[in-house]
């Protein structure tokens, strides 16, 4: 990533401090969930289906993560 937040090492410095991230996230976990709906939501057991299901919820925890952190923690420790 570009901005300097992204750039440091230490994941709990980045994560809730990256706008970019938090955007990208989101197309990512849209996406997603919407072509998981569409293409594979008729057969939950191929590895495809279950392959998007995972990285829907792997999105969707990353952005929480984020948004608990920019909304709930970083604001309680000022």
């Amino acid at each position: 990533m570009a901005c300097s937040n992204c750039q440091q090492n230490w994941f709990w410095k980045k994560i809730g401090k990256c706008q970019r991230c938090m955007d990208q996230l989101t197309v990512l976990s849209v996406l997603c969930w919407v072509v998981w709906f569409f293409f594979f939501k008729q057969d939950p057991r191929s590895i495809e289906s279950i392959a998007l299901i995972i990285a829907g919820f792997a999105f969707n925890a990353l952005l929480f993560l984020h948004l608990w952190m920019k909304f709930v923690i970083l604001p309680w420790r000022k």
